[in-house]
C-alpha cells in the first residue's frame, strides 16, 4: 500500500534516536525522547490551501526536524509514518 499525501501534507518516517550519548553513555528506552528528526517519504502537490498558494519546498529523501507531537500517526505495512503539514516542518537537516 502507498500513502499519497494531498495539498500541503508531507509523509515522514522517524529516524531512530541515538542509543548512546556523545560521551558514550548508553540510554535506556525510557530515557529517549520522541525523535523529531524524520526522513521525507512522500510530498503532496501543494497548490491552493486555505486561500493561499503553497509551494512545496521539501522533497523525498530530505531529513527534516518536525514540531514535537505534530501531525497524524499512521501505520502502513508494519511501518509507522507521520503525516504533517509542511508548516509543521521546522528545518531541513543538511549533512
Amino acid at each position: 500500500m502507498t500513502i499519497k499525501p494531498l495539498a500541503d501534507r508531507v509523509v515522514v518516517k522517524s529516524v531512530e534516536a541515538e542509543e548512546t550519548t556523545k560521551s558514550g553513555i548508553i540510554l535506556a528506552g525510557s530515557a529517549k525522547e520522541k525523535p523529531q528528526v524524520a526522513e521525507v517519504v512522500a510530498v503532496g502537490p501543494g497548490g491552493l490551501v486555505e486561500g493561499k498558494e503553497v509551494t512545496m519546498t521539501v522533497k523525498v529523501g530530505d531529513r527534516v526536524i518536525t514540531s514535537k507531537y505534530s501531525g497524524t500517526e499512521v501505520k502502513c505495512d508494519g511501518i509507522e509514518y507521520n503525516i504533517v503539514r509542511q508548516s509543521d516542518i521546522l528545518a531541513v537537516v543538511e549533512d
